[in-house]
């Protein structure tokens, strides 16, 4: 393998993925891309419906959990990415989402010139082939497949209905004119299979003679030399290897970005001078951490129609026979029965709360009579937090690059924050207390009815909080990277993953990653921006 490239990139990722193919479009361009984990290939992660179990599966992951929490009982909280070609876009849930177009204003209100709503839209637009069509607002030709997941025909109409009565409307689409509202959730799956970054954007490009790949090799160092990065060290197969640059792009993630960056003597310099490290540029890498923290409800169904009747066995095994034959039937969806992004009090100029009802609990297992008992018919309920105020670190803990770094999501550290859950365990009963929902549950079972107080709410949600596992803002535009993405002090080096947000969207992350790259790959390559949104 040559030595020597024009722009080695760290992590196949949701973003790396875009940035291989988007740079190795110009055969002029030499492009190294260096993924620690191996292929994506299989049923795990092809199959949409086996999700979570891909985010679970510990040998395509990189097993991290978050240092015990101090808000939150102490407990250690599992922080799942993926150590795989795709990277978590390899092992997520799918869900297609931006966020408001207030979030990006944001952005470009604190520093990041450039990241203004009306400047990423078209770089959306780009990645993407909504099954809508091409309009203002969705792209029709992009290799990022857009489906809509087929709402439940008894859940979705009921919850629609129940919110409606609180008067929130009933959208066709979450990223049209209004953001506000409840429908059903759009996935990034192609033909019946996992859409991901890796699958849409790298596997075609990697036809390419100008673009390497290398899996299963864990980059340990980036190599700095006066001031500029040069290249990079990585280990595989028991061999390290130094590959040469002219631009070093760091697409690890928000945990093993700051990582790595802290590993080559970039960061908090008393923190790496005390664990031995030379300090090369001191910058705040690993702070500013920001995840969705999100909770769990669970409801007694009323009656047979959840998708835990499809968990039976025979059933199971017939639909896989036809996922894997045509691409098509239950497999291919998600258990999502709606979904909703409302704001929780007046006040508030976008949505604070991610509502989404499934029709299946989550630690629902395939079921056959006489060998192992049903979960049973329930409704699940996630309530995610959008725009928490808490944020955590992400430090590493020694030299030794396979040493895992300290997580520290610092979840429910302020009083907002805590406030914000208990008007979301209201808003939800009140939601399920509406004729239309109400009929479609028999009880709570989670918190339950005996939790009423503030102080009984709050303790409930300390022993079950987690995040939606949307972990961002750790290397962020502004305090570590300039607005194109170029690592403050250091030549020749950039970050371009959900790590250099500089502040966390109000939606799922993965559409972002994909925009954040494709955004970047115009600013690695010289050209202008797109066109502004009209």
């Amino acid at each position: 393998m040559a030595r020597n490239f024009d722009y080695v990139i760290i992590g196949a990722g949701s973003s790396g993925c875009v940035l291989a193919d988007r740079l190795s479009a110009d055969p002029a361009n030499r492009v190294l891309l260096v993924e620690a984990g191996g292929s994506e290939k299989g049923h795990l992660t092809e199959m949409p419906l086996a999700w979570f179990r891909a985010m679970m599966a510990q040998q395509i992951g990189w097993g991290y959990l978050s240092e015990p929490e101090p808000h939150a009982d102490d407990r250690r909280i599992p922080a799942p990415r993926g150590k795989v070609i795709g990277g978590s876009g390899s092992i997520n849930g799918m869900m297609y989402s931006r966020g408001s177009p207030a979030d990006y204003d944001q952005w470009a209100q604190m520093g990041a010139r450039g990241w203004s709503w009306s400047e990423v839209l078209p770089y959306f637009r780009k990645s993407e082939a909504n099954w809508r069509g091409e309009s203002e607002h969705h792209g029709g030709s992009g290799p990022l497949t857009v489906s809509r997941n087929d709402p439940h025909p008894t859940i979705y109409p009921a919850i629609v209905a129940a919110a409606g009565r609180m008067g929130f409307a009933h959208l066709d689409d979450f990223h049209g004119r209004e953001q506000e509202g409840f429908s059903a959730v759009d996935i990034t799956t192609h033909g019946g299979r996992r859409g991901s970054s890796a699958a849409r954007f790298l596997r075609p490009a990697m036809t390419r003679p100008n673009l390497t790949v290398v899996d299963r090799a864990l980059t340990t160092r980036i190599v700095i030399e006066r001031g500029r990065a040069t290249g990079i060290d990585y280990v595989r197969d028991s061999e390290t290897v130094r590959v040469h640059a002219g631009e070093v792009i760091v697409s690890a993630g928000t945990f093993n970005s700051p990582h790595l960056l802290q590993l080559s003597g970039i960061g908090p310099a008393d923190h790496l001078r005390e664990l031995g490290i030379d300090v090369v540029a001191e910058l705040p890498v690993g702070h500013n951490l920001q995840d969705h923290a999100s909770i769990r409800g669970l409801y007694e169904a009323s009656g047979p129609f959840t998708f835990d009747q499809q968990l039976r066995f025979d059933r199971m095994a017939l639909a896989a026979v036809r996922w894997q034959l045509t691409g098509t039937g239950p497999l291919t969806q998600m258990p999502i029965g709606a979904q909703g992004f409302v704001r929780t009090r007046e006040g508030l100029d976008r949505p604070d709360l991610q509502l989404l009802v499934s029709s299946v609990a989550m630690d629902a297992k395939v079921w056959f009579p006489g060998i192992r008992k049903r979960r049973g018919d329930y409704l699940a309920v996630a309530s995610v937090l959008l725009h928490p105020e808490s944020t955590g670190t992400v430090l590493i803990k020694s030299p030794d690059p396979a040493e895992k770094p300290a997580i520290r999501f610092n979840l429910l550290a302020t009083e907002g924050d805590r406030a914000t859950f208990r008007r979301i365990v209201r808003f939800t009963r009140e939601l399920f207390a509406q004729p239309e929902a109400a009929a479609l549950v028999r009880q709570e079972l989670q918190p339950g009815s005996d939790v009423q107080s503030d102080a009984e709410i709050d303790a409930f949600v300390r022993s079950i909080i987690g995040t939606a596992m949307h972990p961002t803002s750790t290397c962020s535009i502004g305090p570590v990277v300039d607005p194109e993405l170029r690592v403050h002090g250091i030549a020749g080096l950039r970050v371009v993953d959900c790590s250099v947000m500089p502040a966390i969207v109000g939606g799922n992350t993965n559409a972002p990653a994909i925009m954040i790259a494709e955004k970047a790959a115009d600013m690695i390559l010289g050209r202008g921006p797109l066109a502004r949104a009209a």
